[in-house]
């Protein structure tokens, strides 16, 4: 039996929740490795081998290694292409395409100014840092924009490359999660009627509850 892979960062890394809810969805055995970022271990000699730019997550498939959370998943897709949900990186050439185009789109257009909002939104607050006011509105503009796109997209199809929940869609759980808990976020979402049934929708799987789970402080 296959040793299971390892993902090292903490859960409430967004790229780090990405790789789990993949390897959920895959059902393929991993073992999750925390790393302290707060005390500079993603920075140690050890884990720049595995990670040369000291952020995380880093990946470890027995002997390969991985970094970024999109090439790990597409890795993760194709390597276990036989379990799990097989159509998550789709069969065919065109589904693939379709998959990769949206793949992009969340990398290239929605993820910048989400980001953005995720650390303005949920992060500064929890870490006693002033907001951005400024940033927050530019941010929202340029995400509103690109959730403009995704309504209209999300009215032709059920999913955004097509009628099934996809690697596409996966990509875009993780800061959307912190947005829709976040209040002043919310409303970029669920003012968009196809892109608050396509939320709804995403963000009820069981691997992303899963991960949501993992994501929660330990109880005392």
């Amino acid at each position: 039996m296959a040793a299971p892979v390892k993902v090292y960062g903490p859960p409430i890394s967004t790229a780090v929740s990405r790789v789990l809810a993949c390897l959920l969805e895959k059902e393929v055995d991993f073992q999750l490795r925390n790393v302290n970022m707060s005390r500079g271990e993603h920075k140690k000699p050890d884990f720049l081998k595995i990670q040369p730019f000291g952020q995380v997550p880093a990946f470890e498939d027995e002997s390969i290694s991985l970094f970024e959370s999109r090439a790990i998943s597409r890795y993760v897709c194709e390597k276990y292409a036989n379990q799990g949900n097989k159509g998550l990186y789709g069969t065919t050439p065109l589904e693939k395409a379709s998959i990769d185009q949206w793949l992009e789109a969340e990398g290239q257009s929605f993820n910048p100014p989400s980001s953005s909002l995720v650390f303005q939104l949920a992060f500064a607050p929890r870490m006693k840092l002033k907001q951005d006011e400024q940033l927050i509105r530019q941010s929202k503009d340029k995400l509103a924009k690109v959730l403009d796109i995704y309504d209209s997209r999300l009215g032709q199809t059920q999913f955004l490359a097509g009628e099934d929940f996809t690697l596409a869609d996966l990509s875009h759980l993780p800061n959307t999660q912190y947005l829709m808990n976040a209040t002043d976020g919310k409303e970029l979402f669920t003012s968009r009627s196809n892109v608050a049934r396509w939320w709804a929708e995403i963000s009820s799987r069981d691997s992303w509850k899963k991960v949501v789970d993992m994501r929660k402080p330990p109880s005392s």
